[in-house]
């Protein structure tokens, strides 16, 4: 084995001086050997110790390891050696600031490696200055109710100008609502780089700095994004090392982000203001542009011909599908749809793709027209008609792109439809992006590391090798590394007798009624419910009986978070309500939470048409849904929620489990075994 497949004396020398050169300057650092063990084991892996060419890890590193300082001295010098740009993918912005704000510059300070970083968002989180320039200057182009914001767009370029504000938004310097950020937000159409306005505008400034950076933090959305779109922003696959951070969110993230869904009602009213907005650039564009502007104009004809049929078919499918008036969405049953919709699906698809290819090119010649400032104005209008024409034309491709997938059985697809209105909306989204991923990452990355707290569901990887199509990877290396806390010394789980099973009518009352005995005086409590529903039941009922609660919704989450540490630093009492969102990256080290209460096991209510298509294909395939879907999904969210208790090595307290189905249940014992190893007090 050469050199460049292991690690050289020379990096394993690197990364201990790093690692000594960090151990100095951390307060209160303690000797890990879990750290050491996942550094180790991370550095072997991309360095090409165990396969030659599939340099691929899973590793499940538990709260307390130090993950974050341990893949970054375990990576970042091997891809500085072998030339290769590290990107560390997150699913969370807390993760990311963390890593941007505190992280990476406490490295970078600190260990002795010379390396730049950068943080890669989207093309929306940016403003183009040259779009706020001209709202400023033409404000006739603002609604009545945005016209009254323009003292906040003279700030926000002040602000610009004195470089106190970096263009995008997570640093704004006042809030701004979504409708008049998505006014000045950068797009293809309007911030053209080839056009010297746009030249200095913050995302173009932005990318130019990726360039240079060897280590590049994004969200797992843009990395799938990039990926799909041919390398636009980021290195090719083989010139990267991937670190992707909370990857147990990356299945249903990719899910997500190639799913599709369109409008199927009216689109005469869209295409029509097409064909409008053609005649108008006929009469402006050069004689040049005419050929391509004629062909647009054809194109459109075509797309509603096609569309047309399919619009007409929908009164009587809506009879059929929708029965009851509270019913908003309707799926079909094995992904199969109506013939007609079949026979349309690549046609759609394909003149979708032809009309966005030549809108682009039109939109191009009008961002280079030079024009004079008085004309300016009309330029912005046109490039925003054709930037929300070409965001249709997008999801009617997407979308009949998809339908256009022959479906097997069991079908790899959900398909569904939801009226809101008299519109309907139809969706597609694959079951599973395991082949995706593989294809466009596993097999192509020069080296890859998949970490969470929680990559194990029920003390296994083989749920998460399947979702992530890793199954046949024969370099695939698996780690697993506990946390350091002392659990037993620490904290107690608790599972008190009780009268009722959540799935029982009264056990709302039931929760009503113990609940108060379980939120201790001038203590932190933090109660958890699988129910947006049922934690305003409780919260209501509970307020009557004089109890002082912060509850998720009623205000923002920071503020929620501002007032619990306010009240716990002057010894009050603080209880917290949350649903699944405040079971996973909810920080309360210390006396933030000493007391955790999971009300009840958050399966999943398997009513949303992906989960239910999800159990089809189970079914079909002669498995069990609950077993291989259920179970495993709420094993992994009832970990997260108990990771919440103890974030420090000398935090302590207690969880309240309101849930006997953990001991009356078949599948209970295995959920509490998946648990930290919390000393267990069981009432009977």
């Amino acid at each position: 084995m050469t050199t460049e497949q292991m690690l050289s004396e020379k990096l394993k020398q690197q990364i201990r001086d790093a690692q000594q050169q960090l151990k100095t300057a951390l307060p209160n650092y303690h000797n890990r050997p879990g750290q050491n063990k996942l550094i180790a084991e991370m550095a072997n892996i991309v360095a090409g110790h165990y396969h030659r060419h599939d340099r691929i890890g899973l590793v499940e590193a538990g709260t307390g390891t130090g993950k974050s300082l341990a893949y970054l001295l375990a990576t970042l010098p091997v891809a500085l050696a072998r030339q290769k740009v590290l990107v560390i993918a997150t699913a969370t912005v807390a993760l990311q600031e963390q890593l941007i704000n505190k992280d990476l510059p406490f490295f970078r300070q600190h260990s002795g490696i010379e390396f730049e970083y950068n943080l890669v968002k989207g093309r929306s989180r940016y403003a183009c200055i040259e779009r706020l320039k001209q709202q400023l200057v033409q404000p006739d182009l603002l609604t009545s109710s945005e016209r009254s914001q323009v003292a906040l767009l003279e700030t926000l370029y002040q602000a610009w100008q004195q470089r106190s504000w970096l263009g995008d938004k997570d640093t704004l310097p006042t809030a701004v609502d979504d409708t008049l950020w998505h006014s000045i937000s950068a797009d293809p159409y309007h911030c053209s780089k080839h056009d010297k306005r746009h030249q200095h505008c913050p995302f173009h400034l932005a990318r130019a700095e990726i360039s240079d950076a060897q280590l590049l933090v994004v969200n797992h959305s843009l990395l799938l994004a990039d990926l799909a779109g041919g390398n636009a922003i980021l290195p090719a696959p083989e010139d990267c090392i991937y670190v992707i951070d909370e990857a147990h969110h990356l299945p249903a993230c990719g899910r997500d982000y190639f799913a599709a869904f369109a409008q199927l009602s009216q689109p005469q009213l869209w295409l029509d203001k097409l064909g409008l907005l053609v005649n108008q650039l006929i009469q402006t564009l050069p004689e040049t542009c005419l050929k391509d502007l004629l062909k647009l104009d054809d194109s459109r004809n075509e797309m509603l011909s096609l569309l047309k049929p399919v619009e007409r078919s929908l009164p009587e499918w809506q009879s059929r599908w929708f029965t009851g008036p509270d019913q908003p969405d309707y799926r079909f049953a094995h992904a199969a749809l109506p013939k007609l919709w079949q026979q349309q699906a690549e046609p759609i698809a394909r003149c979708a793709q032809k009309t966005l290819a030549l809108l682009d090119k039109i939109s191009a010649a009008v961002g280079e027209v030079a024009l004079t400032p008085a004309k300016r104005k009309n330029q912005s209008k046109l490039l925003q008609e054709l930037s929300q024409l070409a965001q249709k034309l997008e999801q009617q491709q997407a979308l009949w792109q998809l339908y256009a997938q022959p479906q097997p059985e069991p079908a790899y697809q959900a398909r569904w439809v939801v009226k809101d209105d008299q519109q309907l909306t139809a969706h597609a989204c694959p079951l599973s992006v395991a082949n995706t991923l593989e294809q466009m990452l596993f097999s192509q990355a020069y080296a890859c590391i998949l970490c969470s707290a929680t990559l194990t569901v029920l003390n296994s990887f083989d749920h998460i090798k399947y979702e992530l199509g890793l199954t046949a990877h024969p370099g695939l290396q698996t780690v697993r590394v506990d946390s350091p806390f002392a659990y037993q010394q620490n904290g107690v789980i608790i599972l008190p007798k009780m009268q009722n099973e959540p799935t029982a009518n009264a056990y709302t009352d039931e929760l009503i009624s113990i609940l108060p005995g379980y939120l201790p005086k001038q203590q932190a409590s933090l109660v958890l419910f699988a129910s947006y529903w049922q934690m305003q039941q409780v919260a209501e009922a509970l307020r009557k009986k004089d109890l002082s609660l912060l509850v998720q919704g009623e205000a923002s989450r920071q503020a929620l978070l501002s007032l619990h540490n306010d009240n716990c630093q002057h010894n009050k009492t603080s209880i917290l309500f949350g649903t699944q969102s405040f079971s996973e990256g909810l920080d309360l080290p210390g006396k933030l939470l000493t007391n955790l209460v999971i009300t009840k096991l958050p399966f999943a209510v398997p009513t949303s048409p992906l989960e239910a298509a999800m159990s089809e294909a189970v079914t079909r395939k002669g498995g069990n849904p609950f077993v291989q879907l259920a179970v495993p999904a709420t094993a992994r969210k009832l970990v997260q929620a108990c990771g919440r208790l103890l974030r420090q090595e000398q935090d302590q307290g207690r969880i309240i489990i309101l849930d006997r189905r953990l001991v009356t249940k078949s599948y209970g014992k295995a959920m509490l075994d998946t648990l930290p190893p919390f000393k267990r007090q069981i009432d009977y």
